[in-house]
């Protein structure tokens, strides 16, 4: 059934159930749906690739909401759904503020996505066609799978024995497709970066966290920041500084951008000097 348009609530990350979007749309001469957050949405994201790894950045919120995607998508039992997030729930990235790529999950054993797929999606981004309807997205069982989850890391090292499941013959992988940030991943695989990503921040380093999406190979991985959206604000700044006067490869503009940031960075929020202890 579909809901009245309403601006989400901030604590709507949180949720068992999530209000989105959904089209259908034809690509590549196949049916999809396609599931996307609504318009409005409080959800931040952005994208870059770095030591050979396509990198999903955003704060403690986006990476609460990306799992309550990634759980419900691995029980999606229609053939053709993906979920993708589009241009205008995308900021620069945090470092140098080079533009981020959309980013779609595909659930691999349920659906096929090829690159011309991915090519006519990236066409139709961000989204002209009119949404069909509000989906209430349902993630009940995350919340228990995430207590156990911590439960299971209280353990000391030799208690810690997971219970045997069931693992997708499927590789899970990252690679950008037709200007896609592409995220291809079994039911299980989904479900395992869900709890992984429903608990980052847990062990935050410098406010910041990171899990992998793929620990084979290393194509793909989740980086939050508890400052995201101020590092967004000081990159963007920073490259609009550096670009107006200066020339050179993309390597040394952006050594330029992250030390203006730097720069700003310490002019907006300057240290607080710390009182000389005297005997």
């Amino acid at each position: 059934m579909a809901a009245q348009d309403k601006r989400p609530r901030r604590g709507s990350a949180a949720d068992e159930m999530l209000k989105l979007h959904r089209r259908t749309m034809v690509l590549d001469g196949r049916v999809y749906t396609v599931i996307s957050l609504r318009p409005g949405s409080d959800f931040r994201f952005s994208t870059n690739h770095f030591h050979d790894t396509w990198h999903v950045l955003s704060d403690w919120r986006g990476a609460r909401v990306l799992a309550r995607l990634l759980w419900g998508l691995a029980y999606q039992r229609r053939s053709g759904t993906l979920i993708v997030i589009d241009p205008e729930h995308l900021d620069p990235n945090p470092f140098d503020a080079a533009p981020a790529d959309p980013i779609v999950v595909v659930p691999s054993e349920r659906t096929v996505f090829t690159r011309a797929a991915a090519v006519a999606l990236r066409r139709q981004l961000p989204f002209r066609q009119r949404s069909e309807g509000t989906v209430r997205w349902q993630t009940f069982g995350l919340r228990q799978a995430v207590d156990e989850l911590r439960e299971w890391r209280a353990l000391g090292p030799g208690e810690r024995i997971w219970p045997h499941r069931d693992r997708s013959a499927v590789p899970a992988w990252v690679d950008r497709l037709g200007g896609l940030v592409t995220i291809f991943g079994a039911p299980d695989q989904l479900r395992s970066w869900a709890t992984d990503l429903a608990t980052l921040g847990t062990y935050a380093t410098d406010g910041m966290d990171y899990t992998y999406l793929d620990e084979a190979d290393y194509t793909g991985e989740v980086q939050i920041f508890r400052q995201y959206r101020r590092k967004v604000s000081l990159a963007s700044q920073a490259r609009a500084e550096v670009l107006a006067r200066a020339d050179g490869d993309a390597e040394e503009l952006d050594r330029a951008i992250w030390s203006q940031a730097a720069t700003i960075r310490r002019r907006r929020f300057p240290a607080i000097e710390q009182p000389t202890v005297t005997d």
